[in-house]
């Protein structure tokens, strides 16, 4: 079968090219030389023993590179072993002696002495081949004319044919003279196996070897062996973890080898593929040690760096602290110590990889409570004790006494005080700066002490109003007792839909529930109405920033079960396979249960999470266990616990207000329950399902 470009090049390396061998017939070794040279090769190999290196009394041959070829030593034709065949350049070193007395007598040297007219050399070069379980050394004599002999000259080469190895091992050659004149030469290499050469049909190892192919269809892996009946062969599946211990529950045996020591080869066919890199994503999680320690855990070594950011409330994006803060390589399933003094709620941390953003998570946020509105002063010291202060905004580091029209240069002064009155918390010192969080209450409180004061003189106006315009003004109080009851509507409690996008009837069928649900009233965030910030964002950010607003504000975040997002629960809980089919851009549930799975994991869930599943569609079982630690509703048949849950202890009646939304699912269950073929075309969602922004 054909092997996939990426696992050839996995077994070739760089260069995904299949080697033809050339063909040498029978046992005996073989030299050969450059032209003009002439060379002998010794019976029988040699014991290595280079010695010391020794002043060379004149010209001498000496070794000065080495180079290898793959060939195929032949002993019928179809039975063949790998040879390599090894070449030894060799060079002229030192010159000839000059007589002692030519500088007795003082006289001055020729510019071209007369040398010596029958002044041949003669080497004897020594070839060592070390290759497990092989070990052999050969000696070649070599001898140059006269005519070729230039110190410092090239003078040609002599090739060996050839030493044994086996495929797939690393092998070491040596070269050296008897005697050694200089450092011996060494070169080693890594042979290719059957999967890089053209010798399947002539090297009986690799007639017994299976043959593997590795293909991907969507989120479904296919590995195929080419393998005759007559074969015997052990295949093992294994997990290669680089770093901790080995962990034998990702190791398979399939079938053991017949063969005490048989041929093997292995692959790792999803070393570059990135949806193995994003599945190892999915199982990373982010886990905070105290004091002040965290360890990132994965199921095996990742590439990637970790950084704290400073999340102000509201949507913008965490800023990183990179400088003054160092940026860190992150060692998984190792336990790391923040560079910090104390904790703080807005302190996050950032795990990228090939500088892309992968985790992000405000470890300090359960134990130290949600978001504060605290302003983080950056100190920077300079030589002589001089120091600078700056406030971290999203434009950026404003200094604290610059003119500019933001809020930290406006209360530049007042934050100045704060910090050397010791209210501001110091997070950070090192000797070039230092980190201060400077709570904001009091100001805001000084801006809503005005409006208020606003408020009642306003007040005072409607009230000699009223006196003055008595029936006027009771028309007009009962339009603005309408206008603060649709005012109340659009401000009732948070709630968050996650879904899995099954098909586009559930999609209508939860846009359907989501439109309802704002008329109860309730504040409803669905994935159907973000397109645009799950563009700009993405899946993962969008959802950090829904649930983070949903929590803080006291909302809840419901979890609506369907096949396809119990598929996707079991396949991150590891219960079962894949599940079926891609997700799309926007599928905002398969990216949330990387947050959403820690919160059940550690008992974090109730209180914030609820679940529902669609009469007909889904059964109660189906809903994994691990889900059943919060309420779980089937809809419509349970509409008011499940909106008497939403709105809280103290929302209103929902007799009538279940009624209407159950109306309102009803047409759009229906549909998703119809057999294929048989709906209509679907209505729209109305301006609800458009692009809320």
């Amino acid at each position: 079968m054909p092997m996939p470009w990426f696992l050839l090049s996995l077994a070739l390396g760089r260069s995904p090219v299949v080697l033809s061998l050339e063909r040498l017939e029978g046992l005996q070794d073989a030299a050969r030389c450059s032209p003009g040279l002439s060379c002998h090769l010794w019976d029988g190999d040699v014991v290595c023993l280079p010695g010391s290196i020794v002043s060379a009394p004149g010209p001498v041959l000496v070794p000065t590179s080495l180079q290898t070829e793959l060939v195929r030593r032949c002993y019928q034709e179809t039975d063949c072993d790998l040879c390599v065949r090894v070449a030894v350049h060799l060079a002229v070193h030192g010159h000839w002696e000059k007589p002692e007395d030519e500088e007795k007598l003082g006289r001055a040297a020729d510019p071209e002495p007369e040398e010596p007219r029958n002044a041949s050399l003669q080497a004897q070069v020594v070839l060592s081949f070390q290759a497990y379980p092989t070990a052999r050394c050969v000696l070649l004599e070599v001898q140059v004319p006269a005519a070729l002999v230039q110190p410092g000259q090239s003078v040609g080469s002599v090739v060996f044919d050839c030493f044994e190895a086996a495929l797939g091992t690393e092998v070491q050659i040596w070269s050296y003279t008897q005697p050694r004149y200089q450092k011996e030469l060494n070169l080693t290499r890594q042979l290719p196996d059957c999967r890089g050469l053209e010798v399947q049909d002539s090297i009986q190892s690799c007639r017994a070897l299976p043959w593997l192919s590795v293909t991907a269809d969507g989120d479904n892996v296919h590995l195929v062996l080419d393998v005759s009946e007559e074969q015997s062969f052990g295949l093992s599946l294994y997990w290669n973890q680089v770093q901790g211990p080995v962990k034998p529950w990702w190791h398979r045996n399939l079938v053991w080898p017949l063969e005490p020591d048989s041929v093997r080869t292995s692959i790792c066919p999803f070393t570059e593929d990135p949806r193995a890199h994003r599945n190892l994503w999915r199982a990373a999680r982010l886990q905070l040690l105290p004091p002040r320690g965290w360890r990132l855990d994965a199921p095996c070594s990742l590439h990637a760096q970790a950084t704290l950011c400073w999340q102000a409330p509201g949507r913008g994006p965490c800023q990183p602290l990179v400088p003054p803060l160092p940026r860190e390589n992150v060692t998984v399933n190792m336990a790391l110590e923040f560079p910090l003094l104390k904790g703080h709620p807005n302190l996050c941390v950032q795990v990228s990889s090939w500088e892309k953003l992968q985790l992000q998570e405000c470890l300090w946020a359960d134990s130290l409570g949600p978001l504060k509105d605290d302003m983080l002063l950056v100190e920077a010291r300079g030589p002589q004790d001089n120091r600078s202060f700056c406030a971290l905004e999203p434009s950026g580091c404003t200094p604290l006494l610059s003119r500019a029209s933001t809020r930290a240069a406006r209360l530049g002064e007042q934050l100045l005080q704060d910090l050397h009155s010791g209210q501001c918390l110091q997070l950070w010192d090192d000797d070039l700066g230092a980190l201060w969080a400077c709570p904001m209450d009091k100001y805001i409180h000084q801006r809503w002490v005005l409006v208020w004061l606003a408020c009642l003189l306003f007040a005072a106006a409607l009230f000699l109003l009223f006196l003055l315009k008595k029936d006027h003004v009771k028309g007009w109080l009962r339009l603005l007792k309408e206008d603060i009851r649709a005012g109340a509507a659009a401000r009732g409690r948070a709630a968050l839909l996650l879904y899995s996008a099954d098909d586009a009837g559930f999609e209508r069928l939860v846009g359907a529930l989501a439109s309802a649900l704002c008329q109860v009233p309730l504040r409803v965030a669905v994935d159907l109405w973000s397109r645009r910030e799950l563009s700009a964002q993405g899946p993962l950010a969008w959802f950090h920033a829904q649930r983070r607003r949903t929590v803080q504000e006291g909302g809840l975040v419901v979890l609506i079960f369907s096949p396809g997002a119990v598929a996707l629960c079991r396949e991150w809980l590891q219960d079962a396979g894949p599940a079926p089919g891609a997700h799309g851009p926007h599928d905002a549930f398969a990216a949330s249960l990387s947050c959403v799975l820690p919160d059940f994991l550690q008992g974090r869930a109730p209180g914030r999470y609820v679940g529902a599943y669609f009469d007909g569609l889904l059964h109660a079982d189906a809903v994994p266990a691990l889900f059943r630690a919060v309420p779980v509703f089937p809809l419509p048949s349970q509409l008011p616990a499940f909106l008497g849950s939403l709105q809280g202890p103290r929302g209103p009646r929902l007799g009538e207000r279940a009624e209407q939304v159950a109306r309102a699912l009803q047409p759009a269950l229906d549909s998703c329950l119809r057999p294929p073929g048989t709906a209509g075309m679907g209505r729209g969602m109305g301006p609800e399902a458009g692009d809320r922004t």
